[in-house]
Parts: C-alpha cells; sequence; structure tokens
C-alpha cells in the first residue's frame, strides 16, 4: 500500500461509485483512536510499525494527553482490494471491476459531552464504524450514537475492540469470549431493531458475524478479522466456498472430528469449547499464538517454537523483531499476520454504501424543498452536473488565528474554488433575503487530519473544506448555486447544553477581546452556546462538565487569549407544562384600555415528536400545516392555520396560537407577544447549584 497523490484521488472522486465516506464513532475513547491509526497506515500515510502510538486524528496537545478524542477529525484514504474480492461488495458494485478506493473517514469522540461533534460528522457520512468495548459491552452512549445513525439514515457496522484484554488480562475461556461476543451483538441487534423503521428503504441494517458486518481485535495492538479472512484461510481445506464457510465459523455449528462432518448439535465426547466453529478454526489459533509469544521469554526452545508458529502462519519478522519477547513479540506477530487495516477496511469497501446508493434514500429526510426541484433531483442522483448543494456541519479552527474552515459534504453538483455560491444561513426563507449572502468560495481543500491539500474541484458524494465562507455562517449552513434552493435541514443534536457558567475578565480592560473570543468559540464548538444575560453576565453552556472545561481552556488559550474568572458550574432543570391552567392568565396594558388573556396546556408528546422529527415545522405551507393537525390531533382547522409562533429559537416544540374572535388590532401587539413567549420557552427553568 502506497500513499496517495491529489491526482489519484481527485480521479477516484469522479468515480461516486468507489468513495465510502464514513465516521469511526465509540462508547469509549480509550484504543479508538489507535484503530484509526491501523486505517491510515494502510492508507500509507504513516508507518505501520507506529500505527496505535502516534494517534494521528487527535489533533490537539488535550487529546494526546488525555486519550480521548474532543473533536471530530476527517481525514481521506485510498484503498485496494484484490480483484477475486469484488463479489463480497453488497451495497454498490464497482463500475467496470475497478479496485480503488476513496474512504472519506472522520474519527468522532466516544464520551457523551462531545455527542454534537458525532451528530456533525454522521450528517456528512453514509456509513458509522461503532466501535464496542466487547469488556465492558454495550453502555447508554453506544445507544444513543447508534439512535443518530439510524435517524440520520446511516448503515453501521460493528467492531469488538479490546480484544487482547480479554485474553490477557481477564483469562477468559474461548467459550466465555464467544458467549461475551454473542451477547454485545445482540444487544446491538436489539437497539438497531428498536429504532429501525419497519419499512426502513436501508432494508435490514442489523449486524452478524456471518454476513462479515462485525470484526474483532484490539485497536491498541493494531490486529483484527472478521470471519471472511479466517474463511479464506479454511475454504481449500473443507472445499467450501468463503461465503459458505463463513457462516459455519459463527452461532451452533460444530465440528465432529470422528465423523469429519459439520453439525448442528454436540453429541457424545463433543463440547462447545473443542467444536464449535468459531472456537475451534479462529480462537485456538489466536489463543495459541498468544501463549507461545508470552512462554518465549521463558526459554529458548519455547521461543523458538513461537518463531517457528510464525513461518508457518507466513509472518515474516525481521531480525530486530526476532530478538523481542513478551508482549512485545506478541503485538508485532498478531499485527503482521492479522492487520487491523485489512479487516476494517474490507469491512467499509463490502458492507458500506457508496454515495450513489445512500443518497437515494437520504435525500428525502435532508432537503426542506419539495422532492421534484432540480436541487432535491440533484442530490438524490449524485450528479455532479447538477445545481450546487452543499452542507456545512461544523466550522474547523485554522492556523489563523480567528479564521475557520467550513467543512461540509457536497450532495450535488460540483464544488469549485472561484466558484460564486449562495450561503444559506439556518434562518434562511427562500424568497427573502434574511441570512443569505452571495460570496465567491476563495479555496477548496482536502482535510487530512492535522494537515490540509488544496484541491481545484470537489464533485458531489465527497467531504470537503472551504475558505473564505466562514465570515458568513455561524455554526453551519447550506450552500447553493440554484436561486430557488431551499435549506438543508438543521441537525438534531441527542444532548443539551444544560451546564452554564459565567466568564469575565481579569483585566476589565480586555472585555472586547473576550467578546470577540466568544464568537469564535460559539462558531468552533455545534454544541456551545454563548450568551449575554441582562445584568451583563457573560454565560457559556455546555453539555457536561468535561464539554465545558475544554471549551473555557480553547477561550483562555485560544479564542480570547486573556485571564478569565469563572464561576462555579450550574446545572438548568427545564419545567413543562403537565395539565391545562385552572386559571386564566390576565395582563394590562400601561393605559389599561386593552387585556390579554392567555392559558396554557400540554401538548400531545405525539405531536412534540413530530415537531422534532421536522413533519410539523414553521417554515410549511399554512394550510397543509393545518390540514396534518387538524387531521391527526383534531386541531380546529381555523385555530391551526393562526399558530404565530414555535419556541423556542422558533423551531422548539411549544406553539402559540391566537384562539381569539374579532379581535381588531392583534398585528401591532403580535411582535411583543411572540417576542415574550420565546423568552418564556427558553428560560422556563430553575437553576440549581
Amino acid at each position: 500500500m502506497v500513499n496517495f497523490t491529489v491526482d489519484e484521488i481527485r480521479s477516484i472522486m469522479d468515480n461516486k461509485f468507489n468513495i465510502r465516506n464514513m465516521s469511526v464513532i465509540a462508547h469509549v475513547d480509550h484504543g479508538k483512536s489507535t484503530l484509526t491509526d491501523s486505517l491510515v497506515s494502510k492508507a500509507g500515510i504513516i508507518a505501520g510499525a507506529k500505527a496505535g502510538e502516534m494517534r494521528f486524528t487527535d489533533t490537539r496537545k488535550d487529546e494526546q494527553e488525555r486519550c480521548i478524542t474532543i473533536k471530530s477529525t476527517a481525514i481521506s484514504l485510498y484503498y485496494e482490494i484484490p480483484k477475486e474480492d469484488l463479489c463480497f461488495i453488497k451495497q454498490s458494485r464497482s463500475p467496470d471491476g475497478e479496485t480503488h478506493f476513496l474512504i472519506n473517514l472522520i474519527d468522532s469522540p466516544g464520551h457523551v459531552d462531545f455527542s454534537s461533534e458525532v451528530t456533525a460528522a454522521l450528517r456528512v457520512t453514509d456509513g458509522a464504524l461503532v466501535v464496542v468495548d466487547c469488556v465492558s459491552g454495550v453502555s447508554v452512549q453506544t445507544e444513543t450514537v447508534l439512535r443518530q445513525a439510524i435517524s440520520e439514515r446511516i448503515k453501521p457496522v460493528l467492531f469488538m475492540n479490546k480484544m487482547d484484554l480479554a485474553l490477557l488480562t481477564l483469562q477468559c475461556d474461548m467459550e466465555e469470549l464467544y458467549q461475551i461476543f454473542q451477547r454485545a451483538i445482540e444487544n446491538v441487534n436489539v437497539i438497531i431493531a428498536t429504532y429501525e423503521g419497519e419499512d426502513s428503504p436501508m432494508g435490514s441494517i442489523s449486524v452478524d458475524p456471518k454476513d462479515g458486518t462485525v470484526g474483532f481485535g484490539s485497536g491498541l495492538h493494531g490486529w483484527a478479522f472478521n470471519l471472511k479472512d479466517f474463511a479464506k484461510m479454511y475454504a481449500s481445506k473443507f472445499k467450501i466456498p468463503e461465503e459458505k464457510m463463513m457462516k459455519r465459523l459463527w452461532g451452533d455449528y460444530f465440528f465432529d472430528d470422528a465423523s469429519k462432518k459439520w453439525v448442528k448439535m454436540c453429541s457424545g465426547d463433543m463440547t462447545p469449547l473443542k467444536c464449535r466453529g468459531f472456537n475451534k478454526y479462529i480462537l485456538t489459533p489466536i489463543y495459541t499464538v498468544f501463549k507461545e509469544c508470552q512462554e518465549a521469554e521463558h526459554s529458548p526452545e519455547l521461543k523458538e517454537k513461537a518463531l517457528k508458529r510464525a513461518e508457518q502462519l507466513g509472518v515474516k519478522l525481521t531480525s530486530e523483531e526476532k530478538e523481542t519477547v513478551g508482549k512485545v513479540l506478541l503485538k508485532t506477530f498478531m499485527r503482521k499476520w492479522l492487520p487491523a487495516g485489512d479487516a476494517l477496511l474490507q469491512m467499509i469497501v463490502f458492507h458500506l454504501p457508496s454515495p450513489v446508493t445512500a443518497q437515494k434514500y437520504r435525500t428525502e429526510l435532508l432537503y426542506e424543498g419539495p422532492m421534484d426541484d432540480p436541487c432535491a433531483v440533484g442530490t438524490k442522483n449524485c450528479d455532479p452536473k447538477g445545481e450546487l448543494m452543499m452542507y456545512i456541519s461544523k466550522m474547523v479552527p485554522t492556523s489563523d488565528k480567528g479564521r475557520f474552515y467550513a467543512f461540509g459534504r457536497v450532495f450535488s453538483g460540483t464544488c469549485s474554488t472561484g466558484q460564486k455560491v449562495r450561503i444559506m444561513g439556518p434562518n434562511y426563507k427562500p424568497g427573502k433575503k434574511e441570512d443569505l449572502y452571495e460570496k465567491t468560495i476563495q479555496r477548496t481543500i482536502l482535510m487530512m487530519g492535522r494537515y490540509i491539500e488544496p484541491i481545484p474541484d470537489v464533485p458531489c458524494g465527497n467531504i470537503c473544506g472551504l475558505v473564505g465562507v466562514d465570515q458568513f455562517l455561524v455554526k453551519g449552513g447550506t450552500i447553493s448555486t440554484y436561486k430557488d434552493a431551499h435549506n438543508m435541514k438543521v441537525m438534531k443534536f441527542s444532548v443539551s447544553p444544560v451546564v452554564r457558567v459565567a466568564v469575565e475578565c481579569k483585566n476589565p480592560a480586555e472585555l472586547p477581546k473576550l467578546v470577540e473570543g466568544l464568537k469564535r468559540l460559539a462558531k468552533s464548538d455545534p454544541m456551545v452556546q454563548c450568551t449575554i444575560e441582562e445584568s451583563g453576565e457573560h454565560i457559556i453552556a455546555g453539555a457536561g462538565e468535561l464539554h465545558l472545561e475544554i471549551c473555557l481552556k480553547d477561550l483562555e488559550e485560544d479564542h480570547a487569549c486573556i485571564e478569565l474568572i469563572k464561576s462555579d458550574p450550574v446545572v438548568s432543570y427545564r419545567e413543562t407544562v403537565e395539565e391545562e391552567s385552572q386559571i386564566m392568565c390576565l395582563s394590562k396594558s400601561p393605559n389599561k384600555h386593552n387585556r390579554l388573556y392567555m392559558k396554557a396546556r400540554p401538548m400531545d408528546p405525539r405531536l412534540q415528536k413530530d415537531i422534532d422529527d421536522g413533519n410539523v415545522t414553521p417554515r410549511q405551507e399554512m394550510k397543509e400545516r393545518a390540514r396534518y393537525l387538524s387531521d391527526t390531533y383534531e386541531f380546529d382547522v381555523g385555530e391551526a392555520r393562526k399558530i404565530w409562533c414555535f419556541g423556542p429559537e422558533g423551531t422548539g416544540p411549544n406553539l402559540l396560537i391566537d384562539v381569539t374572535k374579532g379581535v381588531q388590532y392583534l398585528n401591532e401587539i403580535k411582535d411583543s407577544v411572540v417576542a415574550g413567549f420565546q423568552w418564556a420557552t427558553k428560560e422556563a427553568r430553575c437553576t440549581v447549584r
């Protein structure tokens, strides 16, 4: 495997069947970034021996120190598969037998505090590699990321990590380890079945080792495998095709040594520990290698035995590597015998969809406009000659202080340097000029981890960064060339910024720097909220204490570059309406001539979900929305047409409805009433220190 040039990657970009946009997500970070190193090393970007130590996609100093991923990082990888393996590609056939693939990979955080980074990554990808710790099993965060992935119509594949821990520390026997794997896979499939719709356009997305959608291994030690790797070894011995052999290597398939046949039940002297296909033909060789490498340090004879085993398995060790013993020899042996990069890249290429396949069923969830306009048609067909449609999911800070790369995905058309485009923020409405700018793209770039590569143009189906549009967008938005284009739908986060802290300058003269720093901080993070209270306090809200800690560190060291005084963090608890008001609320105007009556009542939870899912939105045509509310929730059609606003932020699941009859001049106070409603729904909380 060799590194690629920009010309090579550009040629693959034109062939959209050979692109895979995917993210690596996990419920724990330790070991996941080292797993990503194995993928990067297979593309020739770093040496294989350094995989697991460099943490190439952890670009921040605090990520390296804490051994966790804080910001999602994108990188493009070139991969080539053997021609005989083309038949295993399930999602979209490689045209003309092409074996070269471009994988746009995003390494996403696993900590729950940084779930917003996962959401931003999932919006611009089509598949996800979900990493689960096989020892601790499926956690709440695993369910969170799977729910997000399924809601965005992202197809998952599964990797069972930390297998070395189960073998070396817990010392599980083979049958016990098999049962651990089986329970974790079942739990993942239960979560998928819970959130997967009955008529999902993606088809069945459950994971199964027999299909090759589950991998096993150790990210820290850089080795991994799926059933296909071993099926390939044993197919000639048993004289059956690889696909049939894979089915024998998982589940209740046992090999009877006496009759030399595969059976589905143990009988006589047979036991699952020794006869189960997975234990006998996969775990037994791995356990043997582990045992022999660990014993090699005790005597020259045992070491010779381990080196002889390496020759039998076709593992070529250098003279320096042959001198090592114990865990060092074991790590080298396993990495060369079962390289993690090969197993993972095969799973990605064979089982995750290409943009051509995925955009057909994702477009209706992504685009706000009608499905027959040029933008929707171009997105659905992934047409490089159609109108440009690009979604910006996050802003990535550059080495130039205060500037950002706009990071996103081209869904339709081609994005090129010097192209004049319409930059539409989340508040843009078709036909109006609010939150709309017409500017020129200064540069298009490829994101390569901690580095960037300039590229003249990027066709649809690819992920890239833009220079020169950051000053017109706060956190994200839509970029198009079509004058009547609608926005791509705004991302929905699985967490809320509920932990708040007040900050002020140690030196009052540096207040302008603080204000500017807060603006940059709000732009750099998809989730963080920076506000100014009526008292003049500057408030930063994050998803958790760790998230807030990172935000304050960035503000102090990178964005504002000043010393700060910080208050203790406080947590906000939201209040809600549980039953209809028993009394009518009355407010009089200052001249006592006008009276405003209002009462609150709880909303149907199904309607709240409809609003959250985008089935009922403020941008819908008034009569269409009123008819839907009337038919589904028994609203009065006349009242449903007089919805003044959604709240909070104009999009939340609260409704302000005008139910007055024959009252004149209401429009004169509408803005004031709407402003009060937005404030009330946003501030309906009690704060606990």
